[in-house]
């Protein structure tokens, strides 16, 4: 009996003593299965973990306290060991060297360096290094120098191209599978150096020149002393290394993460490039005790590597996105109406110092000129010349060399030319160069005179009509005083008072309701702006009319939207957009700047959105998959946001009563902003239910108590949110839903994958292998409750912004039976009132007087 009892007390304590947390690894105690090895102040650890779903396992690093964790390095990431296997342990082997054995002692993964003995010993350091070291404590192999996607601060990324070695980041090859990818994040060997990204060997995201602070292809990138950024380059050694110092700040949220300074503070982050491409910075907030994506790219199309091709330009802010240099034109014309860019584009008119190598006979002509463009990424593969003193040595030098295409002169790093093609320009609004393109004179003076006879036509047709609207204007004065029912007011086009202001009750409302800090626009300096609504400045079609892109004359650019004639909405809805929205201020809400009521027209102006409205992307075959998950759930917060403000945290309350896709704006950030405020409706104190006798909205859009019985209130914004959020998981309509021959509501097909077990089948298949499952399903989830039949079981606006942030537990939904079935049926062709719908596009009366 005391044999026995004794021979279990040391089995136990013998298996306690295995799954203890150790700080080393050395010959005689090796890291087993069930063991983990902590930095010294227990900030990282490494062991052995599966990803989720797979069948192997892997020894990593990972932060230790940090959920979810997130794997910062593998060791043997494409020598994967099998999670059934139990006996698996990390070890000094015989050489010295760290070693990875499976269960039968086979060797799976190496450091494979020279150690003069084995009494090596393993630790890990506290800013995440796993580091080999000899008897006499010095490092002979570190983690740092073999990364896998992942970057950790201390941590560097470089090369050396006279030994040929790498330190670069190797994209895991799915979200569960760590083995190499194919993208690759490094730097290049060049003078200045770029941060660049690879998808296998293809270029696939360019960060610009290195300028000793910044990468200037990274806009609003910190550039002070206390930045944490250093790159280091040796010409003589042949190294250049990029290296995350440990200075404990945030730095700007745009690109390589924050250092620790201070344990204690709590302050991590990493970088990394997954699987899908993306890279991403992601802090540790201690607020939240969350991690949080502070920086990520590519973000649009223009940081696509070479996206419009050799010799032209790509503007998000513009449409289409991609176009010619000054000087240049498509290579193929054809392409380009495809919206192909890749082709780019060739000179129209040969370079002089060409033209004098091509012909011996003499011709007096001018000498080439540079074109300046400013605020640009500079292009791909330039030369530094170091001996250049200035910009004038630097454009002089140019000029002289014939295959000098363009030149830049940045003060921070010196001279750079370009003999090759220029590629991967880009145009931004803030920060950028001056590049300075090579022309010929005589194909730019061709383009003066072109636009000098242009410009001689439209002052000839400017004059014309500046006459004809003088008449016209007389002619509506003196028919304005004759009659004074429904006075307009007028406004100059520089946005000063005329001497001349006709009051009417309307303007007298205004200025009662506060709503006079809007600028009151003249017709004339709308017409101006947008080119006399010029067809090519048109962004769209809404139920209130057109809207087109202006630019005033500081160069701000706008969205100009005119009542048609022809409109559902009419002057009430105008109004009430503008007395409303005036006094809303929310970065989700769009924001009005001003109007214009001249004459008979009636006109809002906003805030330019250059990415348009959200359907643009969601329902279009191609560009939804420019909306990965990350940008779809950003857009969900977003909107749920800018609700709760309209419902609770604003100085009035307002429903909105159109929430739909094509309502929701977005910027050049891909930030939502709710817009469209001509059907919204103020509440009056506690007041919760309105019954009214007009049923306006969109199909498929309104809750079963307002479609039906013409009762809204903030719960009727909750369900159209509901239809909003799982057309922005699924990419399909609701009212345009095909499954299998079946044509269904989105509620009830989501309802019936959900029921099912299968919910993440609804998701996007544009999007389907780079999404993040929890949050998907917590969507579908919160899609389903805002969407029950029942306003009082639908969860109010403060509620749902909790529960997509996980900070609320979420109940069960319950199925939803509404459905408006198609408008070929009988029962809607024989109706006998007079109804006008909206599949999703325009918002109009759908129910006339009850």
């Amino acid at each position: 009996m005391n044999a026995y009892f004794y021979s279990s007390v040391i089995l136990f304590l013998l298996r306690a003593l295995q799954s203890r947390a150790v700080f080393n690894i050395i010959a005689s105690e090796p890291l087993l299965q069930n063991q983990t090895l902590l930095s010294n102040s227990q900030i990282f650890v490494l062991g052995f973990f599966t990803p989720n779903g797979s069948k192997n396992q892997y020894a990593g690093i990972w932060y230790k306290n940090m959920t979810p964790s997130k794997v910062v390095w593998v060791a043997n990431r494409d020598q994967p060991l099998a999670n059934t296997d139990r006996s698996t342990s990390l070890t000094i082997g015989a050489d010295g060297n760290l070693k990875l054995l499976d269960g039968q002692q086979s060797l799976v993964w190496s450091t494979n360096v020279t150690v003069n003995s084995n009494y090596s010993v393993a630790t890990l350091s506290d800013y995440g290094n796993f580091v080999l070291q000899d008897a006499n404590s010095n490092e002979i192999w570190g983690s740092f120098d073999e990364p896998t996607d992942t970057v950790v601060p201390n941590m560097k990324l470089g090369l050396n191209v006279k030994t040929g070695k790498k330190v670069y980041l190797v994209s895991w090859k799915s979200e569960n599978d760590p083995s190499s990818g194919s993208f690759v994040l490094g730097i290049t060997p060049e003078t200045p150096p770029q941060a660049f990204a690879w998808n296998r060997s293809t270029p696939y995201w360019r960060g610009g020149q290195w300028d000793k602070s910044t990468f200037v292809g990274i806009p609003d990138m910190d550039s002070t002393y206390m930045s944490g950024f250093t790159l280091q380059q040796d010409a003589q050694q042949g190294t250049s290394y990029f290296i995350l110092n440990n200075y404990n700040n945030s730095f700007f949220g745009y690109i390589f993460i924050s250092s620790v300074n201070n344990y204690n503070n709590s302050f991590f982050g990493y970088i990394f490039i997954s699987s899908d491409g993306s890279l991403k910075q992601v802090d540790w907030d201690d607020g939240t005790d969350k991690w949080l994506t502070n920086w990520k790219a590519p973000t649009s199309r223009c940081e696509i590597y070479g996206t419009c091709g050799p010799f032209s330009v790509c503007s998000s802010l513009k449409l289409p996105i991609c176009s010619c240099l000054k000087g240049f034109k498509p290579r193929s014309k054809e392409e380009w109406n495809r919206e192909t860019w890749t082709g780019g584009c060739i000179r129209e008119a040969e370079l002089q110092c060409q033209r004098n190598t091509s012909t011996s006979a003499p011709v007096t002509v001018k000498e080439d000129i540079f074109l300046k463009m400013s605020q640009m990424k500079l292009p791909d593969s330039s030369n530094y010349l170091s001996d250049m003193a200035d910009a004038e040595e630097c454009q002089s030098w140019c000029l002289s060399n014939c295959s000098c295409l363009a030149y830049s002169y940045v003060s921070t790093i010196g001279c750079m030319v370009w003999s090759e093609e220029l590629i991967d320009i880009e145009q931004f609004t803030t920060a950028g160069e001056d590049l300075f393109i090579r022309l010929a004179h005589a194909g730019l003076s061709k383009q003066k005179k072109v636009i000098i006879s242009l410009s001689t036509i439209f002052g000839i047709i400017l004059c014309v009509a500046a006459i004809y609207g003088l008449c016209k204007w007389r002619a509506n004065k003196r028919g304005m005083s004759k009659t004074m029912k429904t006075p307009a007011l007028l406004y100059s086009g520089d946005m000063t008072d005329r001497s001349e202001e006709v009051p009417n009750a309307w303007e007298e409302q205004w200025r009662q309701d506060n709503a006079s800090e809007l600028t009151l626009f003249s017709f004339d300096s709308i017409l101006l702006a947008t080119n006399n609504f010029n067809i090519s400045n048109k962004l769209g079609q809404g139920g209130f009319g057109p809207v087109y892109k202006g630019k005033l004359k500081d160069g701000k650019e706008i969205a100009v939207k005119r009542l048609s004639s022809s409109s559902s909405q009419g002057v009430e809805e105008f109004k009430n957009e503008i007395l409303m929205i005036s006094k809303l201020q929310h970065r989700n809400l769009v924001r009005l700047l001003g109007c214009c009521t001249e004459g008979e027209e009636k006109i809002l102006v906003y805030e330019y959105l250059s990415n348009k409205s959200l359907d643009a992307f969601l329902f279009h075959s191609r560009k939804k998959a420019e909306l990965s998950w990350d940008i779809r759930f950003h857009i969900v917060q977003g909107v749920a946001r800018g609700l709760l403000y309209l419902h609770r945290d604003s100085c009035l309350r307002v429903i909105h009563r159109d929430l739909k896709v094509s309502n929701i704006l977005l910027n050049e950030k891909m930030d939502p902003k709710i817009s469209d405020f001509g059907l919204a409706r103020m509440f009056e104190g506690t007041e919760v239910l309105v019954n009214t006798h007009r049923v306006v909205g969109t199909l498929g859009y309104m809750s079963p108590e307002y479609a039906m019985g013409g009762i809204f209130s903030e719960k009727s914004d909750v369900y159209s949110f509901g239809v909003l959020l799982l057309e922005i998981v699924s990419s399909k309509k609701n009212t345009s839903l095909d499954y299998h021959g079946q044509h269904l509501n989105l509620l009830i097909y989501a309802w019936q994958l959900w029921s099912g077990g299968r919910a993440l089948d609804l998701m996007d298949e544009a999007i389907v292998d780079a999404f993040a499952p929890p949050e998907v399903m917590r969507c579908i989830h919160v899609g389903l409750l805002c969407v029950q039949d029942h306003a009082a079981d639908r969860p109010n606006m403060s509620h749902v912004v909790l529960m997509l942030s996980g900070e609320s537990d979420l109940p069960q939904p319950k199925q939803p039976t509404f459905t408006f079935r198609s408008l070929t049926t009988p029962e809607i062709q024989s109706s006998q009132q007079e109804s006008r719908w909206s599949a999703n596009a325009i918002t109009t009366t759908v129910l006339e007087g009850r």
